[in-house]
């Protein structure tokens, strides 16, 4: 087999590699946004349709993780190929995540429609998703373009979905003491939320994942983490 054969086998194998990644990138951004309206309409055969969505995105992670193997194992990359391999492979992972934490979203949507449980506002959690799909779509274009600024920007967002987590956590706990009825829907919306707010974790890691890939480095200082659910308490007169 020639030289040239073997470096255009590689150079496939690599696109291939590329495409698969950013389409199951657009399968999680499009899962994530029907899974926010089937939630804002209540609508339990859309949340349906996302449950069982997932399995095509699991289907191309498992077809993806065999062909990063394939070119690990035959085409012994190195340098900057080997790098986007395996942060390929392992950001792959990290949309998986998402994926799953958005089938979750869909079936509690499913039981509070099928309960009529009173859910409260959910304006905020509706923001938290916007924002994670909109660093989604951006981190799929940093990835493409190798574009290192974009990612690091990217990662930096992942404050916003915090801050509006807090928020969020703060409202649901107050309505839920203003009335015992609404615990049950808003238990599903405060778990919906923290899915939310790991998966913008998940696309902050791809976008550390991303800087190490173009310039063989981390990004430097640690990222901030602005989620303060688990130290808040609301304080409620019961008398």
């Amino acid at each position: 087999m020639s030289n040239d054969h073997i470096a255009t086998s590689f150079d496939e194998d690599m696109t291939r590699l590329e495409a698969m990644f950013l389409e199951m990138g657009g399968i999680v951004t499009a899962q994530l946004k029907a899974a926010t309206r089937a939630l804002r309409k209540e609508d339990r055969a859309l949340a349906k349709e996302v449950v069982k969505g997932d399995k095509k995105l699991n289907k191309i992670e498992a077809d993806l993780n065999n062909l990063a193997i394939k070119i690990l194992a035959l085409r012994q990359p190195f340098a900057g190929d080997l790098r986007k391999v395996v942060i390929t492979l392992k950001s792959a992972g990290h949309l998986e995540r998402i994926g799953d934490l958005t089938r979750n979203m869909a079936q509690r949507t499913n039981t509070i429609a099928k309960a009529e449980a009173d859910t409260g506002p959910i304006d905020t959690l509706i923001r938290m998703s916007e924002i994670v799909q909109d660093m989604i779509a951006s981190i799929m274009l940093a990835y493409k373009m190798r574009d290192t600024e974009l990612a690091i920007k990217v990662r930096a967002l992942d404050q916003n979905v915090d801050t509006s987590h807090n928020a969020l956590f703060r409202e649901m706990l107050t309505y839920m003491m203003e009335d015992l009825r609404n615990i049950s829907g808003c238990m599903h919306v405060m778990f919906m939320a923290k899915n939310i707010e790991r998966m913008g974790d998940n696309v902050a890691d791809i976008a550390k994942e991303i800087v190490y890939m173009n310039t063989g480095n981390w990004p430097e200082g640690k990222r901030t983490k602005s989620d303060k659910t688990s130290k808040m308490i609301i304080e409620h007169d019961l008398a």
